[in-house]
Order: C-alpha cells, then sequence, then structure tokens
C-alpha cells in the first residue's frame, strides 16, 4: 500500500514537472515567436571588415641579384590604419625586427627602397639544423615582415620588386603552400626560402614530386624537421634534391607553427632568377589563367599527388571562345608522378586553361620567355577574383608593359579595372568597364589614370554586381620578353561570417553536487 501511494507520488511529480516545462517552453515562444526563430534561422552571413593582416617578403633587403624593393597599396578606404615594414632577424628572435617604414595612407601606392640587411655573423653562416647530403639549409639575409592594421589591411596587396617591376607577390603565412614548376635539370638552382612572421618557432617539411628521373620519381617527405626561427628565415638549395627532374611539383607544410614559403630558379648564381608564384592546393577543378599571346609552344605542368591515375581534361578559354586545345583530351597520368604536355595550338592564344580531372591534380603552365637565366614563365592555378583583386607595382614606361587577362569559364562577367598610382587612388577613378563573354576571354592593357603617367601603378579588377564567375592573370613584359605571370588575387575588404542560429540545448542533472550541466 505504502509502494503504491509512493510509486503515485512519483507518477504525480512527473506530470507536473511537464506542466510546468509546457508553461515555460510556452513563454518562451511568446517572447521569441516561431516567426523570429526562422528569421534568425535564415539570416545571412555578416560582413566583418578586416582589421588586421600579415605578409612577408623574401627578396627586399638581401644581398646581391635576389635583392628587391617593395610596393604596397590598400584599396580599402580612407579610414585610418597603418602597415609598418619590419626586417626578419638573423637567427630569429620572438620579438619583430626593426621597424624600417610605416605606411599610413590608403589608396596610394608607396614603393620603397629595402636597403641590404648586415651581413650574417660567423655562427649563422655554417650548416642550419635541417641540412642533408641532399639539401644544404642556412640563415637567410635580408626579407621584410610587412603587419597591417586597419584601413591598411583592408584590400591589402604587397609586392616585392627589382627594376620597376614586380617579381612576386609577398605571401601571408599558413600551414601549407603549393608549387609546380620546372624541375632542377632545366632550371638549374632551386632555392626555397621559409619566413616565420610568429613569436614561436615552426617546424616545416617539404615534399616533393617529380618526373621520372634516372632513378625513378622522388616522392614523398624528402626533407622534414626544418626548424624556422620566429620572426626568421632560413633558405633551403633543393638542387640536389631534386637532382635531373625537368618537372616538379613541391608542398611546404607544417606541423607547429605557420610559415610564408617563396621559391626561386636561377641558371647560376649570377643570374637573379624568377620567383614561382604559389598555386592552389590539389583539386578535381582548376583554373590557371593569365596566359598571353606569346609565341612559342607552351607546356602544361601536371602533378599527381594521390596514388591513383588521373584522366584529365583540358579546355582553352580565349577569346574565341572555349574549346579542347589539340592534345587536352584523353590523358591519363599515374599517381605520383609530374608530367609535361606540350599545348602547341596555344601559340600565340591569350586566355586561361580549365582543368577537369578524375582525383586530385596540380597544374601550371611553362610560357616562352622568363628572366635572363630562367627556362621561361609559369602561370599557376588560381581562384575566381572575390569582391576585388589589387594589384601593387604594375610597370609602366621603361620599365616594362602590363596586361590583366580576364576570363569567364562559366557565366558571363562584367570587371571594373582601374588604374591608380602614388598620388591618384584606383579607387576615385571611373576605370573601364569590361565585358566578357560566357566561356571567353579579355585582355586589358594596363595604362596610367588619364593626366598622371607617373609609374609605378596600382590595378584594382572588381567584378560587378551579377557577374559570373571572373579569373584574373596579370602578366608583365620588359622589352617585348614576357617577364612573370601572377594570379589576380581576392584582397578582401571583408570577410563574411555564418549566421548565428538558435539552438535549444538540453540540461541534465549532474551525478555529483546536485548540479545542472548542458546535455
Amino acid at each position: 500500500m505504502v509502494s503504491r501511494l509512493r510509486g503515485g507520488g512519483r507518477l504525480l511529480f512527473a506530470a507536473l514537472v511537464v506542466l510546468a516545462l509546457a508553461g515555460l517552453y510556452g513563454a518562451a515562444g511568446l517572447r521569441h515567436p516561431p516567426a523570429a526563430a526562422d528569421a534568425a534561422a535564415a539570416a545571412p552571413a555578416r560582413h566583418v571588415p578586416v582589421s588586421s593582416a600579415v605578409y612577408a617578403c623574401a627578396a627586399p633587403g638581401s644581398a646581391g641579384v635576389s635583392a628587391g624593393s617593395l610596393a604596397i597599396a590598400a584599396a580599402g578606404g580612407s579610414a585610418a590604419g597603418s602597415a609598418v615594414v619590419t626586417r626578419l632577424v638573423p637567427g630569429g628572435s620572438p620579438a619583430a625586427g626593426p621597424a624600417l617604414a610605416t605606411v599610413t595612407g590608403t589608396g596610394l601606392l608607396h614603393v620603397s627602397n629595402v636597403r641590404t640587411a648586415p651581413a650574417l655573423p660567423k655562427t649563422l653562416q655554417s650548416g642550419h639544423p635541417g641540412s642533408s647530403p641532399r639539401v644544404t639549409t642556412f640563415a637567410g639575409r635580408g626579407g621584410v615582415i610587412v603587419a597591417a592594421s586597419g584601413a591598411m589591411a583592408q584590400g591589402l596587396s604587397v609586392e616585392q620588386t627589382a627594376a620597376g617591376r614586380p617579381t612576386a607577390a609577398c605571401g601571408s603565412p599558413g600551414t601549407s603552400t603549393w608549387f609546380v614548376a620546372p624541375g632542377q635539370a632545366l632550371a638549374g638552382n632551386v632555392e626555397l626560402y621559409l619566413m616565420n612572421t610568429d613569436s614561436a618557432p615552426a617546424d616545416a617539411q617539404v615534399t616533393a614530386i617529380t618526373d621520372i628521373t634516372k632513378s625513378g620519381p622522388i616522392l614523398g617527405n624528402a626533407d622534414n624537421g626544418i626548424t624556422v626561427p620566429p620572426h626568421g628565415m632560413v633558405v633551403q638549395s633543393l638542387t640536389g634534391l631534386l637532382q635531373s627532374s625537368k618537372v616538379m611539383a613541391l608542398q611546404v607544410s607544417t606541423s607547429v607553427g605557420r610559415v610564408v614559403a617563396a621559391l626561386r630558379e636561377s641558371k647560376s648564381s649570377v643570374h637573379a632568377g624568377s620567383w614561382i608564384p604559389a598555386g592552389l592546393a590539389p583539386s578535381r577543378h582548376l583554373v590557371i589563367p593569365g596566359l598571353p599571346r606569346t609565341s612559342g609552344s607552351p607546356e602544361l605542368y601536371i602533378a599527381v599527388p594521390g596514388g591513383g591515375t588521373a584522366a584529365v581534361k583540358v579546355t582553352a578559354v580565349t577569346q574565341r571562345g572555349s574549346y579542347q586545345p589539340t592534345g587536352g583530351t584523353n590523358i591519363d597520368l599515374l599517381g605520383g608522378t609530374a608530367y609535361q604536355i606540350p599545348l602547341s595550338s596555344m601559340s600565340g592564344v591569350a586566355g586561361a586553361l580549365s582543368l577537369s580531372a578524375s582525383a586530385p591534380i596540380l597544374a601550371a603552365v611553362l610560357l616562352p620567355g622568363g628572366p635572363t637565366g630562367t627556362p621561361g614563365a609559369i602561370a599557376v592555378s588560381g581562384t575566381a577574383v572575390q569582391e576585388q583583386g589589387v594589384l601593387a607595382g604594375s610597370p609602366a614606361g621603361a620599365a616594362g608593359s602590363a596586361d590583366v587577362i580576364l576570363s569567364a569559364p562559366g557565366k558571363a562577367a562584367t570587371v571594373r579595372v582601374a588604374v591608380g598610382n602614388d598620388t591618384v587612388a584606383a579607387a576615385g577613378q571611373p576605370g573601364t568597364v569590361v565585358q566578357i563573354k560566357a566561356g571567353g576571354s579579355v585582355v586589358v592593357p594596363v595604362h596610367g589614370p588619364a593626366g598622371h603617367r607617373r609609374a609605378p601603378l596600382t590595378v584594382v579588377v572588381s567584378p560587378q554586381r551579377g557577374s559570373g564567375p571572373v579569373y584574373g592573370g596579370w602578366t608583365i613584359t620588359a622589352g617585348a620578353t614576357l617577364q612573370s605571370v601572377q594570379p589576380v588575387p581576392s584582397s578582401l575588404t571583408w570577410v563574411p561570417l555564418p549566421a548565428v542560429r538558435a539552438v535549444l540545448s538540453a540540461f541534465t542533472r549532474g551525478r555529483r553536487g546536485g548540479q545542472s550541466s548542458p546535455g
């Protein structure tokens, strides 16, 4: 009898709890009606202004033929902000190196000559941890960090320059970087620069994939345990490791920290060589923009990092529309190997290549030209331009000329191209509105703003509302010879944040202490 009463009491208590919870949730529903909850769930992503940005450049301040200057442009607006240029510290330091310059004016181009860094002390001139019989690792001399805040971080572009022309885009720190380039047999010397912009050491490793050399393809983690000191730089000579290769793909990754990786190739120590742009990570779909109208046969480089085969299809996106070039179909490639495929039908054709594959691949195009002492100029894969692309230090006059090559592999695109310099902001110019047909490409020569012919220049590429995806390449020419090709980056003033959804959390009574905890 007593046990029945106790059981009935438990049932009554449970019923009261259900009624109480129903009342609570009913009251909650009055405060947050379903329509409001649905609206919150469907709220669009918010845009948050970019407030800081960090880049590192290997050439400015270095000695000899690899030395360079610095071009900085921010197209974020007129609000307050600054960009501070500091030296990388030989051997590393938890604190940033000495400041060389502070840039505060947004919208205008700033070009700085960076004095050669002091010679390395004897203690840093010897071998560095990470060296092996085939890889020489040593401390780097020179290099700078550009740390921007406020409006100077928005729409920021930083380029290293030489002889009035950009030679490479300065990179931002990350945990994985990919390069596809000519191998040692064609390039001669191969040097990898690793820069650490943080205040703690980074641990890096290099993975290499090559074509089939005399000893077979080089595949795997051939170079591990590279310590990059804080605010410092180390340089690796990979010439011995990549001996006899004609095509190579490199991945620089970190297990601890982040690095900025830069790759330089040169025939000999007396040549400045060329800086190889970083491409995209392996993907089943890649677009290589910025192919100019150069004579001679381009060569398509493809690397398959996986173990299986990849069936690849190549589509040329040109001023005459899209088509499959000769040699661009029925390409079956083995995994773990890099390949070179001649594309003679692309000689003198401007545009882009769109590649689709059955497995993730890496790709680049070797074009006739390049700086003295190099096998040519490399065009690499890039992403569609989001919001805007900003290019700093575009040459004009005696230093050379530049084109922006825009391609729309899918839907038709509309883009505005504006140009400024150190006295005229590109954002204040009407620019030129360019219409690109679906599956087509357009070449836009870069000229200084009307009435202001001073060089170098800033170029801002802005897709317009309703435009289809557009890919851009920036080609630099001097003396009628193609010098370099860079993909047009997305230089954002904001980053999207996903919408916040209301979530009902369940709570259960903890086993100890009678406390409630999220269930």
